[in-house]
């Protein structure tokens, strides 16, 4: 066979080699992969979506594409992953995909039918809680009480629990309120922390303060005038107590009924003559054994006292008679709260001499003095 006839065998050959490629065939580009974490920071606890996406995919139907992840918390073996945070500490974690594709059971095993990529998110820290405390009312007496009140607030919705401590006094209860006690805690300002706490460890204080206030002294009781008995009217009978004194002394009766711990005093007065009268009787007792002493105003207050003790049934030990210097045919009356000085707010009285005083009943006048009285 001569050199034209293998020249031209050979260009047929070529030529159907070339007709048995098919038309347009080129070489497949190595698959590839890149990856996404959404969102990019979380707090612990919450989701983290990290996807990947391949491309240069053969679209040959019969080959397998396979993705698998890695790093802490990844699972799933889908383009797709969620990442568990709930027990992550704070800080950066990484995620890894892998891809690849190929004949069933031998994905991977040629040369650009894997790829690999990755991709980071943070954890974040919780932010710590912040509160606000107060009490009401912020001014009290010594042993009294107070409301505290707190207010917490967490940024993340963590759980939260309170405490409260006083520098002085005693706090009880828990929760958002609680109760402050003054009870042995020394007037002034008392210092209240607030203290709230949530699951992770991470706190926050507050103060308030309560001023512990003794009230002011109460005010120094003092004697009280009442009413005046009059004995000018019946010559006759002047230290009898008449119609008009039983109406003072039923004043003075109801005092001593409205205020069970106060005491009176009735202060019996007599006129310049009558001074006269007994200054003579105690001259001439002086010399005179058996001789007796009328002092009018020590026995006008006596009959006034006798009235409301027989009358009106007060007590006897409540009652004391004096006299005064200052000339009256009367009896002035004192009423005397516990407490009270009556020496302190009523000046020129002398207790009476007891031994000058007869007991004198008070009996209804007879006859024509007594239509004359009758009105009285």
């Amino acid at each position: 066979m001569n050199a034209h006839r293998l020249k031209s065998i050979s260009f047929i050959l070529a030529a159907a080699s070339l007709a048995l490629l098919p038309m347009g065939c080129k070489k497949q580009p190595p698959i590839t992969l890149t990856c996404h974490a959404t969102p990019p920071a979380v707090f612990a606890g919450d989701p983290v979506t990290v996807a990947a996406s391949a491309g240069s995919v053969s679209t040959d139907k019969k080959n397998n594409v396979l993705y698998s992840w890695s790093g802490t918390g990844a699972t799933g073996n889908a383009s797709t992953s969620t990442f568990a945070t709930a027990s992550l500490d704070p800080g950066s974690y990484t995620a890894t995909s892998n891809v690849k594709e190929g004949r069933k059971g031998k994905e991977g095993l040629k040369p650009g039918e894997s790829a690999e990529c990755s991709t980071s998110f943070t954890i974040k820290e919780f932010e710590p809680p912040t509160i606000s405390c107060t009490a009401v009312p912020s001014t009290i007496k010594p042993g009294d009480t107070a409301k505290v009140t707190a207010t917490g607030i967490s940024p993340q919705n963590r759980p939260l629990t309170y405490s409260y401590a006083a520098a002085s006094g005693a706090m009880n209860g828990s929760g958002t309120s609680a109760t402050f006690n003054s009870t042995g805690a020394p007037t002034g300002t008392a210092e209240i922390t607030c203290r709230v706490s949530d699951d992770k460890n991470h706190t926050a204080t507050a103060t308030t303060s309560i001023s512990i206030v003794a009230p002011p002294p109460p005010p120094v009781p003092h004697v009280q005038a009442l009413c005046s008995l009059s004995f000018s009217e019946d010559r006759s009978r002047p230290t009898r107590v008449s119609n008009e004194g039983k109406a003072c002394l039923d004043q003075v009766a109801l005092g001593l009924q409205q205020q069970s711990d106060a005491k009176a005093v009735l202060v019996g007065a007599s006129d310049d003559k009558e001074k006269a009268k007994t200054a003579r009787q105690a001259k001439f007792a002086a010399t005179h054994k058996h001789a007796k002493v009328e002092d009018v105003a020590a026995q006008r207050a006596a009959n006034a006292r006798d009235y409301l003790v027989t009358e009106k049934g007060i007590d006897a030990n409540r009652i004391a008679i004096a006299t005064e210097a200052a000339a009256g045919q009367k009896v002035e009356d004192y009423l005397i709260p516990s407490g009270a000085n009556f020496n302190n707010d009523v000046q020129g009285t002398t207790p009476a001499n007891e031994s000058t005083i007869r007991h004198e009943p008070r009996k209804p006048l007879a006859g024509r003095l007594h239509k004359q009285h009758t009105a009285k």
